[in-house]
This record gives structure tokens, C-alpha cells and sequence, in this order.
């Protein structure tokens, strides 16, 4: 129920977001006609159609996501015609057959239809519809966590829940601007006799949006001018509400962790691990077989930067604990496509050190059992199989190792020094690399993905244009957050793919490190690049993967740490060129 109405009030935000101007002139043309069978007809059409495409490409069909394009073309057809019925619908009438007279006859018989006081109803449905076609809102973080969990649940009746929840926001905010903009076109049609010019007005700006849409300016230009982000008021909305949803990277960081020293809770029983597709370290492992021993299941996916830095703590758990009673798991549930290849895994389980059992789960039905929602999260279950305690995200690390140490007293298991010593021990330990906790003090750049299904902030002129081949530019400026292409990309679902050598990524940052999950091209040739900050290679700011010269290469599938800056930590532009073709770029994180 929360989270419905987290949907819902998501929606309601995006009035103020730059995506919804393209779509206003349509909305407006029909302002001043009766609400109940003008407006709210049109507003339905909208929501609905919205709701199905978007369940529809919520689970990533290459098919549905061209059959969505074509569908966009299709409406921005309708909708030029019904911009030039606006313009001219006597003209429309008699010029040209058959378009633009169905584009007349949708305005000129919804207007006589109201005008008599009967129907209009049809036409503007049909409009409504089209209009649900054009409409892509901003993924902010509310729809961004909906989607998220589409993709990796599948479609659903609650999905599609959602998502209509989110729509219908819309829609009433919609319905409150349409209610305004009526009282002012009546206002202006009698006290000042123009309603025809604001007709030919509203046919324009709507001849302005279609084009708008079908350059992609309304995803880049837009975005750039507009000066008001819902980004934190979703944020908020987030942080305020209850819910469990699906947050990808570790972008969410929950806990719900008892206090140290007091009963822990029963929470549920370890579900089944019979669906892992695969075990490392280990046979396969039963919930059955795992009676009498305290367990913690460590939900992770080795390009996840917070799941990295939570590894170390739980690789010492693991190691401290291991002849007390203790059994770690690891669950290594993909994010990205490439993540799915045993043989990446099983690079990744040697080059972390990873000695404990670790269950492949590619279809996410342990994820389901446990009705998880989050990359890193950490479930503790006792000896007889009850789950007493998790948490989400980084941190807490004495209270957790706590949490291990009071269900093992609980099984009768001898422990290891006092508890102060080990959580002294398990904060202490230093840490290099990927490992080394963010300096959350300066972390004002969010995890920001590079495929169109998640991207946000991108400002290379003319927006992304989703799976096809296409030239990109960086503007001469960014601001904070913003990132940019340069060169021939590919750009897809969840990755953009560079077509030529010379490509470049410009990304303007605020964090002490920043990393990017990078891929070699597909016949597995490395990718050479070089790395700049502020213009200049990064010299003592060189990250991990980086040479103080701002050279590297992409020899595999995962996390590079490109900038790790020391002494003072402020804002800042990144930009990396790669001199090969091929690399596949997936996400930004910081640190």
C-alpha cells in the first residue's frame, strides 16, 4: 500500500519535471472544453497507454522496445495532424486525404460534439492515447526503483499496479493544470475575443513538440534548460515512506538491525536454495543441511561498488567464524547481462578472495525467497533456520558482526576474544582499493547508469537515441551530475556501446573516487583509453585502473577505478577517451 502510494505521489511530481512539456500542448489544446468529456477522456487514454507500454518494456524485450518506437512514430503522426487541424481545419479538410481530414474530424468533432453538449469523448480518448505514446517521463528515483523491479521480478499485476498508480499522479496534476488553463482560455475568449489566435497559438507550440519528440530534444534540450529537478523531493518522499523497493548498486542504504544486546526478532525461515543455477567453493547447499549452523546470506554482484566495499567484512566473518558455528553464502544475483557468465563470477570470486560458498542465482529465485530488494544485503539466521536480523546496504559493521556473535552464544557455539576486541577488529582493519569506505562527506554525485532504460542527467545535444548507431557531442559545459557522450555510440537498454575509435565520456562529478563499470568489446580485445580531469591527466588522483599519465586498458568484465583524489575533494570534470572501438560502459559510482 505504501509504496502504491509512493507511485502515486511520484507521478504527481512530475509536473515539474521537464519531461512533461512536450506533451502539454496537447494537453492544453482541449483545455477549454467540458472536463468530463474533453479532458478527463484524454487524460485516461494518456494514463492507460502509459501504464501498458511501460510494463510492457519494463521487462527489457528487445521486440517490445521497437514495437514502442514505431509506436511513438505512429502517434507523433497523429499528433502533427491534430496540430495542423488546430492550425488550419478548414484548410486540413479540403487539402490533403486521408490524414490530416481524420486529424481535422479528431478536432473539429470533439469541438462540435462539445459545443452540442453530446459525445467528444472518442476523439479525445484516441488523442489521450497518442499522447501516453509520446509521454516518457524522467526516471527519477521513484519510477527508477519501479522499473528496476520489473526487471529483475518480471511483469506483473503489481508491477503494472505501479506503474498505473504512478500514471494516475500524473494525470492529476495534469487534470489540476487543464482546470487552470480552461478558466484562462475562457477568460481570454470573452473578455478579449482571441479565442482563434490561442487555437492557432496551441496548434503551433504542438507542431513545436512534435518536432521537439521526434529530434529528441524533449530528452536533451529540455532537460538542460529546465532549472527544476524532483529528483530530491523524491528522494524525500523515499526516505519518509516505509517501503521495501527495489534499489539497484546499493543507491538505497536501509537497516533494520536490532539494537546490540537486545531479543532479536524471528523474521521468517531461510527459504529454499534449490533454484541457485550454479555453486562455487562449495556442493550445493539446503536449507535443511544447514540446520544447527548460524548462517549469513550475502546478496552481491561483483561490479556492485557498495557490495565491494562491504566484501572485506564479510570476508572476515567468514574466517573468524568459520570453526564456531558460522556459514557465510554468498548470493551473487546480476545486475548486468555481462554478470550472468559463469566464467566472469568465477573471476571475480578468485581475484576478491572469496573462499566461503557462493550460489550462483542467474533466475533470482533465492532473491525472490527471500523477497529481497537490494545489492549489498545481508540476512543472519540461526541454528534452527529462523531469519533474525538483516540489513541493507553498507555500514553497521560492529552491529552485524554483534548480531553473528549473539546467534552463535544462542547455538551453544564457544566464540572468539570478547566482542569488543572483534568489532575493533572488524572496523579497524585498513582498507585499499574498490574496499576502502566512501567519504560520505563529500559523496554528492549519485550511481548514474548509461543505458536508456535508467539513464538521468544526460545533456549531449539532441538527447539519447536508444538503440541505434548515432554521433554524439559534448557540450562545451556541464553541470554538477551531468554526463555526455562524444563520438559514435550505440546506446542500449543498459549499456552504450562505442562504434568508432576516438569515443568520449564527460562526466561532471563531486566524491573523493569514481568508478565505471566498463566491458571489452565483444570478441574480447582490450580497450585502450585515457583518462583526464579538469583537462589535465590525473597525476596523485589516478585511481586504481589508471596511470598517473591518464592511460589504461578494459581487459574485462567489471569495476574500474578511474580518479581516488587526496586532500581536498571538490567538484569536478572527468572525462575519459577510449582509442579502441567496442568497450561497453554500463555505470557510474562514487565513493
Amino acid at each position: 500500500m505504501f509504496l502504491l502510494v509512493l507511485a502515486y505521489l511520484g507521478g504527481v511530481l512530475t509536473i515539474l519535471s521537464p519531461c512533461i512539456l512536450p506533451v502539454l500542448p496537447f494537453v492544453f489544446a482541449r483545455s477549454d472544453r467540458p472536463f468530463l468529456r474533453s479532458g478527463l477522456p484524454l487524460l485516461v487514454g494518456m494514463t492507460l497507454m502509459f501504464a501498458v507500454v511501460a510494463s510492457l518494456a519494463a521487462v527489457g524485450s528487445q521486440w517490445v522496445a521497437q514495437a514502442n518506437q514505431i509506436g511513438r512514430w505512429i502517434a507523433l503522426v497523429v499528433m502533427a495532424v491534430f496540430a495542423l487541424a488546430l492550425l488550419w481545419p478548414s484548410l486540413a479538410n479540403r487539402l490533403l486525404s486521408p490524414f490530416q481530414r481524420l486529424g481535422a474530424r479528431l478536432s473539429a468533432s470533439a469541438d462540435a460534439a462539445s459545443d452540442a453538449g453530446r459525445g467528444g469523448v472518442g476523439t479525445s480518448l484516441l488523442i489521450g492515447i497518442a499522447t501516453g505514446l509520446l509521454w516518457a517521463p524522467c526516471a527519477g528515483p521513484i519510477l527508477g526503483l519501479i522499473l528496476t523491479g520489473a526487471a529483475l521480478h518480471g511483469a506483473s499485476v503489481g508491477t503494472s499496479g505501479l506503474l498505473l498508480a504512478y500514471a494516475l499522479g500524473a494525470a492529476t496534476s495534469l487534470a489540476l493544470a487543464i482546470w487552470i488553463g480552461g478558466r484562462v482560455f475562457a477568460a481570454l475568449k470573452q473578455r478579449l475575443g482571441v479565442g482563434e489566435w490561442i487555437r492557432r497559438a496551441l496548434g503551433v507550440a504542438a507542431l513545436v513538440a512534435v518536432v521537439a519528440i521526434g529530434m529528441g530534444w524533449d530528452t536533451g534540450v529540455l532537460t538542460r534548460l529546465s532549472t527544476v529537478s524532483t529528483a530530491k523531493l523524491e528522494q524525500g518522499l523515499l526516505d519518509v515512506l516505509p517501503v521495501q523497493a527495489p534499489a539497484a548498486g546499493g543507491s538505497m542504504m536501509m537497516a533494520a538491525d536490532a539494537p546490540a544486546g537486545t531479543p532479536l526478532p524471528v523474521e521468517g525461515t531461510l527459504p529454499s536454495l534449490a533454484g541457485a543455477t550454479g555453486w562455487l567453493n562449495s556442493p550445493p547447499l539446503s536449507a535443511e543441511a544447514l540446520r544447527g549452523k548460524v548462517v549469513l546470506v550475502d546478496f552481491w554482484t561483483y561490479s556492485c561498488i557498495n557490495c565491494l566495499r562491504a566484501m572485506p567484512y564479510v570476508r572476515e566473518w567468514a574466517e573468524r567464524y568459520r570453526d564456531h558455528g558460522l556459514v557465510v553464502i554468498g548470493v551473487h544475483a546480476p545486475e548486468f547481462a555481462f554478470e550472468r557468465s559463469l566464467g566472469n563470477v568465477q573471476g571475480a570470486v578468485k581475484d576478491l578472495k572469496v573462499t566461503y560458498p557462493v550460489a550462483i542465482d542467474n533466475d533470482f529465485a533465492i532473491w525472490r525467497g527471500f523477497n529481497n530488494r537490494y545489492w549489498p544485503a545481508h540476512y543472519f539466521i540461526d541454528a534452527q533456520g529462523r531469519i533474525r536480523a538483516h540489513h541493507f546496504g553498507e555500514g553497521n559493521y560492529a552491529q552485524s558482526e554483534q548480531i553473528i556473535r549473539q546467534l552463535l552464544r544462542e547455538a551453544g557455539n564457544t566464540l572468539p576474544g570478547e566482542p569488543a576486541q572483534a568489532m575493533a577488529m572488524a572496523g579497524a582493519t585498513p582498507r585499499d582499493g574498490v574496499e576502502q569506505q566512501a567519504d560520505m562527506r563529500n559523496l554528492k554525485s549519485p550511481e548514474t547508469y548509461l543505458g536508456h532504460a535508467r539513464a538521468q542527467s544526460f545533456a549531449s545535444p539532441g538527447g539519447q537515441q536508444p538503440d541505434r548507431a548515432t554521433d554524439y557531442t559534448v557540450p562545451a559545459t556541464l553541470a554538477l551530475n551531468q554526463w555526455a557522450l562524444g563520438g559514435r555510440w550505440t546506446v542500449g537498454d543498459e549499456d552504450a556501446r562505442l562504434e568508432a575509435p576516438g569515443g568520449r565520456i564527460a562526466f561532471r562529478f563531486h566524491a573523493r573516487d569514481l568508478h565505471l563499470v566498463l566491458a571489452p568489446a565483444v570478441d574480447g580485445r582490450p580497450v585502450r583509453y585515457r583518462v583526464r580531469i579538469d583537462g589535465q591527466p590525473p597525476g596523485a588522483a589516478a585511481g586504481g585502473d589508471v596511470s598517473a599519465d591518464g592511460s589504461g586498458q578494459v581487459g574485462g568484465h567489471r569495476l574500474y577505478q578511474l580518479i581516488r583524489q587526496s586532500g581536498e575533494v571538490r567538484e569536478r570534470t572527468f572525462e575519459i577517451e577510449f582509442l579502441d572501438p567496442g568497450v561497453h560502459a554500463y555505470a557510474f559510482t562514487f565513493g
